[in-house]
């Protein structure tokens, strides 16, 4: 068995280096710095998402309106942020991803420079609704930057740069938190979109595609050194060509469907803790450091899971991660409410971190199974599709969220997250290939574009 795990690590590098000196020759430069200028845009638009439970307080009070109303921003910055995904992805596809990042970057930064300014909620809805526009553009470039790059490590590239949309918000959350016990939020939230637009700018001038046959030998023919590479794996062959499925296609596969319901269920958990961490904290009576420690640390564990289980899942067989990974993400959500209940400070923060941790990288399981079965040339509008189950995980941990709150209580809604995330760990058991992908079950296509 070590002598197998061996050989197949070694076959897996002569692929990982014979891809890179291809890319090579068509960037003039290594392929991870693509992958790093996609990960730097995802960190510039975290704090929209990362940061809102420290600002809808200080939002609700200057705008003199109950705290559920500011609430239904997040579920509006959920939907516009997945709706955008699957036009701007088949913009990507087509076009490259210059010109529709230099649009993420106009809305996406002064949107969030606008938040400092509204004086009316339906001001702060229009502007944060736009800026999610620009979000969710950035979000689908950057994780299919990522794919189309790195078809042969995309659990890991998936998670670096899925792991900089959370971890990006690791410094600005003590930065705006700091600012509003001094009274003046505003300040720090206009020089975040400052920022964010500088980011973005420039990364929309360094983001580059590879060719469509970036792959082939020349003729359209998969040349000897990368279309023919196979490798071994614990999971079986992993073949470098497979049939692109076109959007229509995709959704015409149960495979698809099955996905689609369990990123409901595990983004409404994980959406869950992150809209309401710091009010869970504080309906508890936690002194504030607990809810600023829960807030601050939350994206560290979720985007250091996504390379942590990212490479996990390039490893291993990848429904029985997936699976044991949502069924963590739901028990600790459970033993989340029992510390609460129980007064217990420190166990409510570490559960916190546990269950951001296994629940998390979703972001990073989906768009990589999902191209595995469908392939690589259409990952961009595929995602794009996939992604807007984010839209009813997100309206459940906002508006329905909210009502549940005030109906039944926190403790039940954090457990319906719980039993969400944990029945979608059952069902990813069920996940195999479409019939006519030409994979076996547990096997995994690294076919690009």
């Amino acid at each position: 068995m070590e002598k197998e795990d061996a050989e197949a690590n070694d076959d897996a590098d002569s692929v990982d280096d014979s891809l890179g000196s291809r890319a090579y020759s068509v960037l003039g430069f290594s392929r991870w710095w693509q992958l790093a200028v996609a990960a730097g845009m995802m960190a510039a638009v975290s704090p929209y998402q990362y940061v809102w439970s420290s600002v809808e307080g200080p939002l609700a009070s200057d705008l003199d309106v109950a705290l559920p109303a500011v609430a239904a921003v997040f579920s509006l910055y959920v939907v516009f942020q997945s709706v955008s995904q699957f036009p701007a992805g088949w913009w990507r596809d087509r076009q490259g991803p210059t010109g529709v990042t230099f649009l993420a970057a106009a809305l996406a930064g002064l949107g969030y420079v606008g938040v400092a300014y509204v004086t009316e909620l339906w001001q702060l809805y229009i502007i944060y609704s736009l800026g999610a526009v620009g979000v969710g553009i950035v979000y689908t470039v950057a994780v299919n930057t990522a794919l189309k790059w790195f078809p042969d490590r995309s659990g890991l590239t998936t998670g670096v740069s899925t792991m900089a949309f959370s971890a990006g918000s690791f410094l600005v959350v003590p930065y705006v938190r700091y600012f509003d016990a001094a009274g003046s939020y505003s300040t720090a939230v206009r020089n975040v979109g400052v920022a964010m637009l500088a980011v973005l700018v420039v990364g929309s001038i360094l983001l580059r595609d590879p060719p469509e046959h970036w792959l082939d030998d020349g003729n359209g023919e998969s040349g000897e050194d990368t279309g023919s590479m196979k490798s071994r794996t614990r999971d079986g062959v992993r073949s470098l060509q497979g049939k692109a499925y076109t959007t229509r296609e995709v959704l015409a596969t149960w495979q698809f469907w099955l996905m689609y319901l369990m990123f409901v269920a595990v983004a409404g958990a994980d959406l869950l803790v992150i809209a309401n961490v710091v009010g869970y904290a504080e309906q508890f009576g936690f002194a504030a450091l607990v809810a600023t420690a829960s807030a601050t640390l939350l994206p560290l564990a979720a985007g250091g899971s996504r390379i942590v289980l990212g490479e996990v899942f390039d490893r291993y067989q990848r429904k029985h991660v997936m699976a044991a990974s949502f069924i963590l993400a739901g028990a600790f959500r459970f033993i989340l409410v029992y510390a609460g209940v129980g007064d217990h400070a420190v166990l409510f923060v570490a559960m916190v971190l546990a269950s951001m941790f296994f629940s998390a990288p979703l972001y990073v399981y989906f768009p990589s199974l999902l191209t595995d079965y469908y392939g690589a040339r259409y990952s961009s509008a595929n995602y794009g599709v996939l992604y807007t189950a984010k839209i009813a995980g997100g309206v459940f941990a906002g508006s329905v969220a909210g009502y549940l709150i005030v109906l039944v209580g926190w403790n039940f809604t954090f457990v319906v997250g719980g039993a969400a995330a944990a029945a979608a760990g059952v069902a990813a058991l069920a996940l195999k290939p479409p019939k006519g992908s030409g994979l076996r079950d547990g096997e995994k296509s690294m076919e690009s574009v």
